[in-house]
């Protein structure tokens, strides 16, 4: 790529079932804007970091859902780290770090109010932006506390448990004074889980899984918040208490299958009174700010632990990158690392 074009990933065809390297998107190629082109109150900012979220693979189908579907050769959405180059905004410097919502592409044109300052807290680091006070960590915030209504003496058992937004659920639960049990996909996880301070921590792919759970659950689950859904939402629904909560968060085993399954004991809900809620984090959108200071309490204290990775390689790497996601490859939050910057921890950018 020459210093006068950038590049963007776009869609180029609707995956039916697994996202297919070199068929789903495709790279493109556009001119950089100069900055005499800016219009006032916009600024020009190169990508750094792309939050990578399960809910990406639904933007793809051609269904209805909260957001319209990605059309044919639109550039990917996503939530970025972004640095001012130019600026034509009198909130905004060249040099300053932002979050914004510019998707899958090394640089963009951006009005100052789609753009939010980007504040390090103490004991933090410039990619909790995307994580743990990203849209990750305030759907954790809103999903365990305003839908699950976590309390002291709570059992809690989260799927998905190391990923971005599980891993917070689990700790922001055991905060509360909740006991925590957390589903994961390999023994390393499991061994995290633990040094979180969950009270025990599962692996679902273990021959003996339905046994263990069966056995961990024997005092049956007050709190379910499920970002895994089919069988092991199946089970879950097996062993609710009556008038339990069900935080219905995401559905990552079902997001990419060309027949996805549902559970089959249903009328689970009806006989335990269980209450089962849906939500999106941007319902939440005017109490964000509340929200992200607590979460960065507990940051600054030591109180929320996180784990990234973050996969290099450029724009080029994120259909990868979003493949690794759907395939559990990930611990934490999934990035990917843009352009590489230097910003020290606990410095307010």
């Amino acid at each position: 790529m020459g210093q006068s074009t950038y590049q963007s990933v776009v869609l180029a065809k609707r995956p039916t079932s697994l996202i297919v390297p070199g068929e789903t998107f495709t790279m493109k190629e556009h001119e950089i804007v100069k900055a005499e082109d800016l219009k006032d109150g916009e600024v020009l900012v190169d990508t750094l970091y792309l939050s990578v979220d399960p809910a990406m693979r639904g933007w793809l189908n051609d269904t209805r859902s909260y957001v319209p579907p990605l059309k044919i050769g639109e550039t990917m959405r996503g939530a970025v780290i972004a640095k001012v180059v130019v600026s034509k905004s009198s909130k905004f410097s060249a040099g300053d770090y932002v979050t914004c919502y510019t998707g899958w592409r090394e640089q963009a044109v951006a009005k100052e109010k789609d753009l939010m300052p980007l504040e390090v807290p103490a004991n933090g680091q410039l990619t909790d932006a995307l994580g743990a006070l990203g849209t990750t960590g305030l759907t954790a915030y809103f999903g365990i506390i305003n839908i699950g209504k976590v309390k002291a003496g709570d059992f809690v058992v989260v799927s998905g448990a190391a990923g971005a937004t599980g891993s917070v659920v689990c700790q922001i639960a055991k905060l509360k004074g909740a006991k925590v049990l957390g589903l994961v996909g390999s023994d390393d996880k499991v061994e995290w889980l633990k040094e979180l301070g969950c009270d025990r921590a599962l692996n679902y792919k273990d021959p003996n899984f339905p046994t263990q759970f069966k056995e961990a659950t024997k005092d049956l689950i007050d709190v379910f918040f499920d970002n895994v859904g089919g069988e092991i939402l199946e089970l879950a629904l097996s062993r609710a208490k009556a008038h339990s909560r069900f935080v219905m968060c995401g559905s990552i085993s079902q997001y990419n299958s060309a027949n996805p399954t549902g559970p089959k004991n249903i009328s689970m809900i009806i006989v335990m009174r269980i209450r089962m809620e849906g939500f999106i984090v941007y319902d939440y959108a005017n109490e964000f700010p509340a929200a992200r200071k607590e979460l960065a309490q507990w940051l600054s204290e030591g109180n929320l632990q996180r784990k990234e990775t973050i996969i290099k390689g450029g724009l080029g790497a994120a259909e990868k990158a979003l493949l690794a996601l759907y395939e559990g490859l990930n611990t934490g939050k999934l990035l990917v690392e843009v352009k590489a910057v230097n910003a020290s921890a606990g410095l307010r950018l």
